[in-house]
């Protein structure tokens, strides 16, 4: 654990949690990517199955299941409670053109070749794609809301600092994980554009 880790984390359950109040409080979940909501809940429970198998801290635990919560709370949200506020017309991503070269990706390159290890690499993939529904649907209706927007925000944030979480502790440590560091990069180019929107707007 080192601060970027812990200040990455925070940024990323802020962006779960802007996004659980603006959809809770304005009953609407207008302007948000279903899509990428359901990329972000498999994301976290492909990730997260080691729940069952391995523990690592109280603080790992409560984290995980907090993300598994959150983000089947928003799935439900969305196409649930508040399904007639949903814009379906404009969040018309095809989730295929990711499923399908993520999931043949963590079959050719990964760690090892068991179910757990297959599975985690397919979340790590797929989290570096997971925003293009939403940043596919803003563009296409050219708005955001400022709730939204501070969403995205939130998320950019905790990729940029996990890489310096990744640069620390290769430096202190020596760990260097290629898989959850190309995937991050990726990930954060797809924010850039948007927060330089962000910063100057």
């Amino acid at each position: 654990m080192n601060i970027f880790r812990i200040l990455g984390d925070i940024s990323h359950l802020l962006a779960m949690i802007i996004l659980l109040l603006k959809i809770h409080r304005s009953k609407s979940c207008a302007g948000i990517s279903g899509k990428s909501q359901i990329l972000f809940a498999l994301v976290f429970t492909t990730r997260y199955l080691d729940l069952f198998t391995n523990f690592i801290s109280i603080y790992n635990t409560v984290m995980k299941v907090i993300f598994l919560l959150c983000a089947y709370i928003t799935v439900y949200m969305i196409y649930g409670k508040f399904r007639k506020t949903f814009d379906s017309e404009n969040d018309s991503f095809r989730l295929e053109f990711l499923l399908v070269p993520v999931t043949g990706l963590s079959f050719l390159e990964n760690h090892s070749f068991t179910p757990l290890e297959i599975l985690w690499t397919f979340s790590i993939y797929l989290e570096s794609v997971a925003i293009l529904p939403q940043l596919f649907m803003i563009s296409k209706t050219g708005e955001a809301e400022t709730i939204t927007t501070h969403y995205l925000f939130f998320l950019g944030l905790y990729r940029a600092l996990y890489i310096a979480n990744w640069i620390w502790r290769y430096h202190t440590e020596k760990f260097y994980d290629q898989i959850a560091v190309v995937s991050g990069v990726v990930q954060t180019i797809f924010y850039c554009d948007f927060f330089y929107l962000y910063v100057t707007k």
